[in-house]
């Protein structure tokens, strides 16, 4: 019961962290080029996790453990912030989080394909509930659609839902912030050369909430919040904590109306209440 309830904490903490995510990709793309910011980003987390690596001498993994640390950095080091970046070129942050209301559902179907669970009926009722339910208000909230915005959130989603079943799993044996800290060293090289490649031909015109942006998505999305996301579904369940993902997007939605000037609705309110109820219904079915 603790460990459950530690895990529920702990997830909890990692999806406020990862809240700002999108509002700051939206910031720093004004400024960097989507696979600069994506490459850069990788790269900085990298160096950060390889120095805790080194500072506290943790072993390496198994040779078992290189191809699953492999599909964690696809799907969270390298395709997630990839496609975002690219598909809020297109979309505003406030429609992205149409797509991040899926992604608690992608992370519980992945959480029984590769983590062998198995939620009670009940669970996916209330799953499909609280997804449904932050899918319609974003609908309606989310402003102009753009087909290829659109598409590339969808990618995005479903890697994401795979490198975060797959991060969890392993993170049961090595550790929540040993399975990103490797998986970043495992993209460490492919993203230090195409940071090189897409240097920006000029620093000058790249303004200061672009450089936060940078900062904010390379140690706190990228590092910080996966220590604590991880540890959280390992402890309390793939599928039940990763239905504490349904509530990323109101504080994404709070954020990017303080940050970026989005328009937030009252509406917010009520659908943020409805989705609680249907993430503690699903808690207590999983």
């Amino acid at each position: 019961m603790q460990r459950g309830t530690e895990g529920w904490g702990s997830g909890l903490l990692g999806v406020i962290i990862f809240s700002g995510s999108l509002p700051a990709t939206r910031v720093a793309v004004g400024g960097f080029t989507p696979l600069f910011l994506t490459s850069a980003r990788a790269v900085i987390a990298g160096v950060l996790g390889a120095a805790l690596l080194l500072a506290l001498r943790q072993s390496r993994p198994a040779r078992g453990d290189l191809v699953p640390l492999a599909v964690v950095a696809l799907g969270v080091v390298v395709g997630f912030p990839l496609l975002t970046a690219l598909a809020l070129q297109h979309i505003t942050s406030a429609r992205s989080i149409v797509f991040i209301g899926l992604l608690p559902l992608a992370t519980a179907l992945f959480g029984v394909v590769r983590g062998g669970e198995r939620p009670k009926p009940a669970f996916w009722l209330f799953s499909v509930a609280g997804a449904a339910s932050v899918v319609g208000f974003a609908l309606a909230y989310g402003g102009p659609t753009s087909l290829a915005g659109d598409l590339l959130m969808v990618a995005a989603i479903l890697l994401c839902g795979l490198g975060y079943a797959e991060g969890a799993r392993l993170s049961r044996h090595l550790g929540g912030w040993q399975v990103i800290s490797w998986a970043l060293l495992v993209a460490l090289p492919l993203m230090a050369v195409m940071a090189l490649a897409t240097l920006p031909p000029t620093w000058s015109g790249i303004g200061g909430p672009a450089w936060l942006g940078l900062a904010y998505v390379s140690v706190f999305s990228m590092l910080i919040g996966f220590v604590f996301w991880y540890r959280g579904l390992a402890l309390g369940g793939i599928a039940g904590v990763g239905q504490l993902q349904l509530l990323q997007p109101f504080f994404g939605l709070a954020l990017a109306g303080m940050l970026l000037g989005e328009p937030v609705a009252w509406t917010m309110i009520a659908v943020t209440g409805l989705v609680v109820l249907c993430v503690a219904g699903a808690k207590h079915f999983a």
